[in-house]
């Protein structure tokens, strides 16, 4: 099977050795999106910003795909603070409408660059 890699100048670039998404079949996985700028590489300051600015590269992404946010089948949210839940749910949520995809959420030491949130998805793609 083959893959095809993803990229778009509405998301940040990878900071590592790796792509912002790779499509194999009909299936798009996207990988973790820290907050930043596309534009500005700034990050917000707040966990709740940060989460929306997340879902906001997650979007550039899938359009960048062919894709929507009501493609995505499975988030995974990390967060350096689970006292921050509750605020980054509410972001989170404002993105969907519908149902929601499968999603887990879990609290780390740190993420790259200081973040206190990264998501990560996978789709699926409408053929």
């Amino acid at each position: 099977m083959s893959k095809t890699i993803i990229s778009t100048d509405n998301a940040p670039a990878a900071i590592g050795p790796y792509s912002q998404a790779v499509r194999t079949g009909n299936t798009l996985y996207i990988s973790g999106q820290l907050p930043l700028d596309p534009a500005t590489k700034e990050m917000p300051e707040d966990a709740a910003a940060q989460a929306s600015r997340s879902m906001q590269n997650i979007r550039a992404i899938l359009e960048a795909a062919g894709c929507t946010m009501d493609s995505i089948v499975r988030c995974g949210i990390f967060v350096t603070d689970l006292g921050d839940f509750a605020a980054i749910n509410e972001a989170y949520a404002a993105f969907f409408t519908g149902d929601y995809p499968a999603r887990a959420t879990v609290q780390v030491a740190a993420l790259p660059l200081g973040a206190k949130v990264e998501i990560d998805a996978i789709a699926i793609v409408e053929e």
